[in-house]
Parts: C-alpha cells; sequence; structure tokens
C-alpha cells in the first residue's frame, strides 16, 4: 500500500466505496446514506480488540443513543477480517457496523492510511481519523490523528450533541 497524503475537508465529496461487514455482507456508503436517511460518522482505527480501539468502539457504543437521536449513524472501519471484526462486536456488545478495509484502499482515499509517527519512528500505517458524511455525500468534519480516549466526546461537542 503506498502513502497517501489526501486529506478530505469539509464540503469535499466523500469517496463511496463497498466494503465486507462483521457478516459478511456488503455495504456501500451510498446505501448506509440513502436507507438510513442519516448523517454518518465514519471512524477509521488500526487493529480490533486492541486496548486503545477497544476504548474508541466502546466509547461509540455507549453513546450510540445520542448519536442516533441526533439522525447519525456509526460505522468503523479498520483492516481487521470480517471474522475479527465479528469476535470484537460480540465480545464488546458493539451495536453498529464494522466494515473490512484489508487493502486500505478505502482508508487512502479517506485519508486515513499513510506515515504516520508511532512511539518515535515514522512508519506506514493507519491513522486514526474520523469523518462525518452529511446525507448528500459531502463531508461535513474531518478528525484526523485523533486518540482514542475522548475522541467521543469531542465529536459530540463539534455536533452539539448532548
Amino acid at each position: 500500500m503506498t502513502e497517501t497524503k489526501t486529506r478530505l475537508e469539509p464540503g469535499d465529496t466523500a469517496p463511496d466505496f463497498t466494503l465486507t461487514d462483521a457478516d459478511g455482507n456488503a455495504v456501500s456508503l451510498s446505501e448506509v446514506l440513502a436507507s438510513a436517511g442519516k448523517s454518518v460518522v465514519l471512524y477509521f482505527y488500526p487493529a480490533a480488540m486492541t486496548p486503545g480501539c477497544t476504548t474508541e468502539a466502546c466509547d461509540f457504543r455507549d453513546n450510540l443513543r445520542e448519536f442516533d437521536a441526533a439522525g447519525i449513524s456509526v460505522v468503523g472501519i479498520s483492516p481487521d477480517s470480517p471474522a475479527k471484526l465479528a469476535e470484537f462486536r460480540d465480545t464488546e456488545g458493539l451495536t453498529f457496523p464494522l466494515l473490512s478495509d484489508p487493502e486500505k484502499t478505502t482508508m487512502a482515499a479517506y485519508g486515513a492510511f499513510g506515515e504516520k509517527n508511532n512511539y518515535g519512528k515514522v512508519v506506514q500505517g493507519v491513522i486514526r481519523s474520523t469523518l462525518v458524511i452529511a446525507t448528500d455525500g459531502t463531508v461535513e468534519k474531518a478528525f484526523y490523528n485523533v486518540k482514542a480516549t475522548g475522541h467521543v466526546d469531542r465529536i459530540k461537542r463539534e455536533l452539539e450533541l448532548g
């Protein structure tokens, strides 16, 4: 996978994608936007069942009612296999879709894969990122290089939830 410098900004058109969910079903952004009639929080995370990613996923789970009430769906995307995503979902009681992007093409299109600093060393990897996609398919908010702890509260503040 090659590095990407792409960072989406508010007003940009969100790239459509079709990825496999934890149950092996194909899920596309355009279908989620059309079927739910809601905005979507897409959050990109490095690996299921790691401490930071578990903290972030459980934060979204614990605040899902507020996102739902505001007409916002939550979708997590990682390079994990659907089987690992299913285990993560079941272990943590996650009730929102988790999508598999093993080739990291969707992550790259969203600026969530590339060079990052990991313990003082520059490496290629998943950049923990969250984008809010409006119902018309445009980027409403974009957060890159976020911390797992406290990130959901920051999104809620930015979106004026609760």
